[in-house]
């Protein structure tokens, strides 16, 4: 739905003094004042105590609160939008959801207004959340805390459909009451130590496969994500899209550098990459050729070797058959190739 914020908020201040709307604005960042100001500059502004600024803060908004029946719409979106989160949800997430950007503090100041609404403020083990359910404050919070022990003693990320499968009696007891997956997802994203990877599943925020720092760890997960070899220009558009907090700047060159140097990544054709854990050998074509033949312990025909070699790597079947040209593989009488054993020796 489309609520003019701005100019909801603007009727609701209409009625204060000059002075007391001027301080609410300040307050919330409101029309001219992009920024929110704090209690104590404030307070300088007017030469008064920050006390007295949050006195004067708490009256008006209770002046204000006999005002907003007329605006049971907007609140009733606030409800239903908070309903389908679970009933919780992380305050920058919840207002992003129910407006544009430049709501933001609009939205912010409205639910302010209702008493119903709870916001929890941010410490150093959660985000700012809100809510409507009392129980859900300390119930979330104790939930988080089963979460990460979970994730600790499990050692690996869920989709939060098998994580609600998998714990879903913990849950229960946790909330003492029946909460669908929605909840839990809210839950997951008010945690500082809980975070959801490119893949989709959720660990714990310390985990490289959840949040990648270091490039080749980013380039690792994007491959892993994609199941197939990429080249370095597109593995570095890749990385250049993914969430910001997760994208520190990164030169092409030096990522070309980073995969090359780093055994977990192999060069399987020009300028492309595939990851070693998918069973790739390292090494040129004609090393490929060689691993083929040892491993076979028999001759091959040409047809056979570049099937074999072509697994390994993305290149023209004529790039394996020059390979063939090598010093170490000699042509036997019926065709076929194998090791040259006068050389190898």
């Amino acid at each position: 739905m489309n609520f003019n914020y701005q100019k909801i908020c603007a009727n609701l201040l209409e009625k204060l003094s000059e002075k007391n709307k001027d301080i609410i604005k300040k307050r919330f960042g409101l029309f001219e004042f992009s920024e929110r100001k704090t209690l104590e500059a404030i307070g300088k502004d007017y030469n008064i105590t920050r006390e007295r600024v949050r006195q004067i803060i708490n009256e008006n908004i209770s002046k204000l609160q006999k005002d907003i029946l007329k605006y049971d719409d907007v609140f009733k979106y606030f409800d239903n939008t908070l309903k389908s989160f679970g009933d919780i949800k992380k305050e920058d997430l919840f207002i992003k959801s129910l407006g544009k950007e430049k709501d933001y503090n609009y939205i912010l100041f409205l639910l302010s207004l209702k008493k119903d609404f709870i916001r929890e403020q941010a410490d150093n083990d959660f985000y700012a959340f809100i809510t409507k359910d009392k129980d859900l404050v300390n119930s979330s919070r104790d939930f988080v805390k089963f979460s990460i022990d979970a994730f600790q003693k499990e050692k690996k990320p869920y989709t939060s459909s098998d994580f609600f499968k998998k714990y879903k009696l913990n849950i229960e007891k946790i909330f003492n009451k029946k909460v669908g997956e929605n909840t839990i997802i809210s839950c997951f994203e008010i945690s500082r130590k809980i975070a959801k990877g490119l893949d989709g599943l959720w660990g714990l925020k310390e985990w490289p496969e959840i949040n990648p720092k270091g490039t080749k760890e980013k380039a690792y997960l994007i491959l892993k994500k994609e199941g197939r070899p990429l080249h370095f220009k597109e593995i570095y558009e890749k990385i250049k899209q993914m969430p910001v907090e997760s994208f520190a700047k990164v030169n092409i060159s030096t990522l070309h550098n980073e995969l090359i140097k780093d055994p977990n990544f192999v060069l399987v054709g020009r300028g492309l990459y595939a990851l070693k854990d998918w069973g790739y050998e390292t090494g040129f074509v004609k090393d490929i050729i060689y691993k083929v033949l040892k491993e076979e312990n028999r001759p091959l025909s040409k047809e056979e070797i570049v099937e074999r070699v072509l697994k390994q790597r993305v290149v023209k079947p004529n790039t394996v058959i020059l390979g063939l040209r090598d010093k170490r593989f000699q042509k036997t009488q019926d065709g076929k190739f194998n090791i040259n054993l006068i050389e190898e020796s």
